[in-house]
């Protein structure tokens, strides 16, 4: 799971970048290049099966981030950036909403839903532009060769093109296998998915003003957003002890910090959940696409235990949280054996048994 962080000058991307994957920011020379880094999904889940188990290893799920180059006319002239785009699974837009005289606005003001909405345009011309084009060479390529998957396919782009003429985004267009398959390879940049992350300052934390005059955009554009400070986020980053960076929070009655509230969004953004193996060698977090069968849930282990699957012992988080361990839950009739054919749920603990 990849996820790009994208954004106007001076909105706080590399800031928040840093608080996320605790990677500094290396200056280069040169056209702006994308920089990667990755952060460990943060779920108090995982915390409480660590506690319980003890285990000698422990592995957190991970998400894959990407800074990407500053949406500024340059660069958004230049095209890099829609090629950077193209390559991850979902975009962050991190958004400036807080003021201060000392930082400039490329703009000349702070106003949050009109940088949403001039980002926004962006993506839905680079999509119309490609479609556009599409067009016109299966038009070209038509009138010289009936092609029944081009006629499909021009059929397909102009429905597109409707679409993006109304600003609304490819992703909230329902496409059947076949319609996937003759789009696979195409850098549609509004099929993915959106998270937008409003940087606020200190004062303007738990007031969700800002998220209900949001709420008719996202909405209708299936958009997730937050708040968040990414400059308390980068202070609180720097405090040695866990116990600091708690009462840090505490005080400023953040409840859960950055990280955790935009991973959680990237999950549900992506529609995946999680499930865990759990034992005193290790326990470990992963990540699935929700509604996956669980020999799809055990590829994403190992390949071979897709391939060999004979079934899943089952058990789920809050029946081992609530019944305190698997004895418990062993004589509660709450431990199952699933088949090839059981949908795994958000919070499952698995335990694949495996032929090969």
């Amino acid at each position: 799971m990849k996820i790009g962080i994208i954004g106007l000058p001076q909105a706080g991307k590399k800031n928040l970048f840093q608080v996320l994957t605790g990677n500094e920011i290396q200056e280069r020379s040169g056209p702006p290049k994308a920089q990667p880094g990755s952060a460990d999904i943060q779920d108090p889940r995982f915390d409480r099966l660590v506690a319980l188990y003890e285990p000698a290893k422990q592995a957190r799920a991970r998400i894959e981030l990407m800074l990407l180059p500053k949406m500024e006319k340059e660069n958004i002239a230049r095209g890099d950036i829609f090629n950077d785009i193209a390559d991850v699974d979902g975009l962050c837009h991190v958004v400036r909403a807080f003021e201060d005289d000392g930082i400039y606005h490329p703009e000349g003001s702070v106003d949050p839903m009109r940088d949403v909405e001039m980002v926004y345009s962006e993506l839905i011309m680079h999509d119309q532009i490609f479609v556009e084009k599409r067009i016109e060479r299966l038009e070209k390529a038509i009138k010289k060769i009936k092609d029944d998957k081009q006629e499909k396919e021009l059929t397909l782009m102009k429905r597109f093109q409707d679409h993006l003429e109304n600003e609304l985004p490819l992703r909230l267009i329902e496409l059947s296998e076949e319609e996937q398959a003759l789009i696979l390879s195409y850098p549609f940049i509004t099929k993915k998915e959106l998270i937008i992350a409003f940087n606020v300052s200190e004062d303007m934390l738990g007031d969700e003003s800002l998220l209900d005059k949001a709420r008719p955009f996202c909405e209708k554009q299936k958009v997730e957003a937050m708040l968040v400070c990414a400059q308390v986020e980068s202070e609180i980053a720097l405090l040695d002890s866990e116990e600091e960076k708690k009462e840090f929070l505490e005080d400023l009655g953040i409840v859960t910090p950055a990280l955790g509230i935009m991973t959680g969004l990237c999950l549900k953004a992506l529609g995946l959940v999680s499930f865990f193996t759990v034992g005193t060698d290790e326990v470990k977090q992963w990540l699935v696409k929700k509604d996956s069968p669980a020999p799809v849930a055990a590829g994403v282990i190992h390949s071979d235990l897709q391939r060999g699957f004979i079934r899943a012992e089952q058990m789920s988080y809050n029946d081992l949280i609530e019944l305190g361990d698997e004895a418990e839950l062993k004589k509660a009739g709450k431990m199952y054996l699933q088949g090839k054919d059981y949908i795994v749920a958000d919070g499952d603990i698995l335990n694949i048994r495996f032929k090969v």
